[in-house]
């Protein structure tokens, strides 16, 4: 009888592997707990570092061209035609994330925070 429960148990672990094996990623939610070197706080004890994360540009810093328009009011400049920006957009510690894994692999994109 223990060789049945055996063999029930390795059929059930082979479907649950089968279909795991179909989906492409994992959506993860993590916290930031380093910024330097950035390491992120996904399950109680495990901790991704810089090795293992991809950045969207959704938590990078980044400068970007925008067009000047109107001012806001009388206090701000006019500025006309196309001025470059820096989006300060980077992750601070305690930041919550969402990271998608790549399917069977050791890689997380982290794609952005969380709403919270």
């Amino acid at each position: 009888m223990a060789d049945a429960y055996e063999l029930v148990e390795t059929l059930k672990r082979a479907a649950v592997g089968a279909m795991e094996s179909k989906k492409p990623v994992n959506v993860h939610f993590g916290k930031v707990v380093s910024t330097a070197p950035l390491k992120i706080k996904i399950e109680q004890k495990m901790v991704l570092g810089e090795k293992q994360l991809i950045l969207s540009r959704n938590v990078t810093e980044f400068r970007t061209v925008i067009t000047g328009t109107e001012p806001a009011s009388a206090s701000h400049v006019r500025a006309a035609g196309k001025i470059e920006i820096t989006v300060h957009n980077g992750l601070v510690v305690g930041d919550e994330v969402i990271l998608i894994r790549q399917q069977e692999g050791q890689k997380f994109i982290v794609w952005d925070r969380t709403g919270t």
